[in-house]
This record gives C-alpha cells, structure tokens and sequence, in this order.
C-alpha cells in the first residue's frame, strides 16, 4: 500500500536522501559529474530546501510503500507566478522503487489539490535528453508545449522541454 504525505523542514534528510541516491542514476548519462554534483548542491543542500518551503511556497511531499521510509517525493507550487497552474518543480522515486504506481499516485494527490485550489492545470519541466521521463510524463496525460535553456550559474544550463497537462 502506497502512503503519501506532506514533507516539513524535519524531513528535509529524507528528500536529500532520495535526491542523492536517484539523481546519479537518472542523470549519469544526460550531465557531466561535475554538473551534477553543483546542481544537487544548489538545489538540494538545507539551506536550499528550507527556502523553497518556508520563501517559495513549494509544498514537498513524501511517498513510501508498506511499513518502509519515503521512497519518492515531489515538490509542486500551486497558482505558479499568479495564474490557475500547478508547477511541479521536483519528482524523484528511488530507481529499485519506481514501476510500482509511486509516481502515479504523487501526481494524483498533486492533481487532487491542485484541482481543490482551483487550478486548471499542472506543468512541469524536464531535460530534453531524459526519454525516461518524458516518456512517463507523456503516458501519464502531459504534452510538449515548448522549450527552455535556463542558465544556473557556473556556465551550466538546463536545456528543458516544458509540459502541461489541462485538469478536467
């Protein structure tokens, strides 16, 4: 039985955990170590977690299976920039965890609320080389509706297809 649950600041271990077990793996062949390496840093070090929660507004979830810790999380904003949309900013289930609906229900509880909040619609971004994910962003009712190069320091970009998926 799948359960998820809103993360808070206490739970912050737990998402770098997840974070630096999958990210190797999801991105080994798509970005250099070094690349790597910053963009955990960036993105995933306390200081960083705590100000997407507490500045941002980004709400983190937890997934886990059965009896055992979280194994995925994903963290989403809702009413992204003043408009009716969701964006889902981080989605991640731990490689020996994934294919078993783990995704799938994170993004049911992030369709749930977005729809209770009023939002119309859900994006996300995701590396143009990640077939992967796109593949499971695709299956899972979202389309290609463009493409961004986003630079984040270091002379490092993130060179992104955006998706949406209308919610009915």
């Amino acid at each position: 039985m799948i359960h998820i649950y809103q993360a808070g600041i206490g739970d912050i271990p737990i998402i770098q955990r997840i974070a630096y077990q999958t990210w190797p793996v999801t991105f080994e062949h798509i970005l250099s170590m070094e690349q790597l390496t910053y963009m955990l840093d960036m993105m995933y070090s306390s200081v960083s977690l705590a100000r997407q929660i507490h500045q941002k507004g980004h709400l983190f979830l937890l997934a886990g299976m059965e009896e055992q810790d979280a194994v995925g999380f994903a963290a989403f904003e809702i009413n992204y920039q003043g408009l009716p949309v969701t964006k889902i900013h981080k989605i991640y289930i731990l490689p020996a965890s994934q294919g078993k609906g783990l995704g799938k229900s994170l993004f049911e509880r992030i369709t749930q609320e977005s729809v209770e909040k009023g939002n119309s619609r859900l994006s996300l971004n995701v590396n143009r080389n990640n077939t992967k994910a796109l593949e499971f962003y695709q299956n899972s009712g979202f389309e290609v509706v463009g493409e961004e190069d986003i630079p984040i320091g270091q002379g490092y970009m993130m060179e992104d297809f955006i998706l949406e998926k209308i919610l009915t």
